[in-house]
């Protein structure tokens, strides 16, 4: 898809509607075809387009009406995105832009009352760059202004570009560490990430005690959350957890802020359930919901996938496969025509892990739907992920007995990801495989003592406590327990 129909695509029917609108107003001229276009585009009816502009000596001038169509959807977005945005972080930059006029034309009194009210939400909401504005504007007219002291308003200046700095720093370094998690997960390039992070932290002068508002606790969380996930051991990240929590409970969110608390509850949710803490993570999970309810549900259909999976997730591992399943393929049946393609691939697997846990074959037809490549789930997913999506096709199809085939996936996994594996140093995933290797070849290994005790041995060994590795070591222990 183009840029232009993916800009379309994003507009409903009332925003159409006020786009054709904008148009017919800004034309000058009746025989003006963006209307038109952006109605084809809209349809897609590919015979009407061919019409539009037909001989070929026309291209140039159909393409000039795209590019046109184009920017004046740009300008059109933002414009609206700027009337629609009821948040007080845009409200004080309307006062700011308000006050500037009213400085121009010297009226100084009215605008030294916006500046000051904008001050106060820029600062509540730890808005340091509208914040460095607003001051700048106050110093550049202070003269004017009796009832502010010119030393106070430096002050000012002088603490909030210290945390614009440290804000910048934090950024950089987020940056930087995520493009390094980034080339992990997806290229599977090889890093020691102790101490990278060790390494970018000293770089950016950067301490654990930098979680100083909604936005940096997002950004160490995630990555924290990232890290972990790299490493499939989410007892490494205990700490950054329990720092998160405490603040944001001596903090409220409000405004923009509103998208990073969010983030912040479902990444301690996944860290709870991660770590077989159920119920501390459904606690989470009550007030993630909650939140996304908040500002007139504008961030709900964001999050709504990602809170039922985790949802689905704790009420399987707390024993209500039923009730897990049941939300899950109802959601995947009534599908929104948006979506993130990333929840809904999440929610296809769990679909088929929630079958399988059932024992019902209908587990192996819900794994057909994740028919793209593994190149392709690397690209999308992760490497991370693609590896458990491989695990999981083979111990599916050796539960129902389609041994040959299974065996078939292990050599093709082997051919895939052993060098990959080995230069991660996951040697537990390793020895995993080989321990599948041989039940496939020979199932009745699985009443052999030797075999049961290597499995039990995993499943105590500190670095496997995640609930995910957990859930694979369990599935021979099932297989023995029938």
């Amino acid at each position: 898809m183009d840029a232009l129909s993916e800009l379309i695509s994003i507009l409903n029917e009332e925003e159409s509607k006020g786009f054709k609108q904008y148009l017919k107003l800004r034309n000058k001229r009746n025989d003006t075809k963006n209307i038109e276009l952006f109605s084809i585009l809209k349809t897609v009816d590919i015979n009407k387009l061919k019409r539009l502009y037909g001989s070929d000596k026309n291209k140039d001038a159909y393409h000039s009406l795209r590019k046109r169509l184009y920017e004046s959807l740009l300008l059109f977005l933002s414009k609206k995105t700027f009337e629609k945005n009821n948040s007080e972080a845009h409200e004080a930059l309307r006062l700011l832009v308000v006050s500037k006029f009213l400085l121009e034309h010297n009226l100084h009194k009215t605008a030294f009352k916006c500046l000051k009210k904008a001050e106060m939400v820029a600062e509540k909401l730890e808005q340091y760059s509208l914040l460095h504005e607003i001051l700048q504007i106050k110093l550049q007219y202070a003269f004017l202004n009796d009832r502010e002291k010119l030393e106070d308003l430096t002050d000012k200046i002088i603490k909030n570009q210290e945390l614009l700095n440290k804000e910048a720093r934090l950024n950089m370094a987020y940056a930087v560490l995520r493009q390094a998690f980034q080339n992990t997960q997806a290229h599977g390039k090889i890093i020691n990430l102790n101490d990278f992070i060790t390494e970018i932290a000293a770089k950016y002068q950067l301490q654990p005690t930098d979680f100083f508002n909604y936005k940096s606790i997002y950004q160490i969380l995630h990555l924290a959350n990232e890290y972990a996930h790299i490493q499939q051991n989410f007892s490494l990240i205990e700490a950054y957890a329990s720092k998160a929590a405490t603040i944001i409970h001596q903090k409220s969110a409000s405004g923009n802020q509103l998208y990073y608390h969010i983030h912040i509850l479902y990444y301690l949710a996944n860290f709870c359930f991660r770590n077989k803490l159920f119920i501390d993570s459904e606690k989470y999970l009550n007030q993630m919901h909650i939140q996304m309810q908040q500002q007139n549900g504008q961030y709900f259909n964001l999050f709504h996938h990602k809170w039922i999976i985790l949802h689905s997730l704790n009420l399987h591992f707390s024993g209500n496969t039923d009730e897990a399943l049941q939300k899950t393929t109802g959601e995947l049946s009534n599908l929104p025509k948006k979506f993130i393609a990333e929840d809904v691939i999440d929610l296809q697997l769990c679909e088929c892990f929630y079958l399988a846990k059932k024992k019902n074959r209908q587990a192996l037809k819900s794994f057909t739907k994740l028919q793209h490549s593994d190149i392709w789930y690397e690209k999308k997913m992760g490497v991370v992920w693609t590896i458990r999506k491989n695990l999981i096709e083979i111990l599916l199809h050796a539960q129902f007995d389609n041994l040959e085939y299974a065996l078939t996936r292990l050599q093709s996994f082997k051919n895939r990801y052993k060098k990959y594996l080995t230069q991660v140093n996951e040697q537990r995933i390793i020895d995993f495989v080989l321990l599948i290797e041989k039940y496939l070849l020979n199932p009745d290994i699985i009443q052999r003592q030797s075999f049961r005790d290597n499995i039990i041995f995993m499943q105590h060994q500190k670095e496997n406590q995640d609930v995910f590795s957990l859930t694979f070591i369990n599935w021979f222990i099932d297989l023995w327990q029938n």
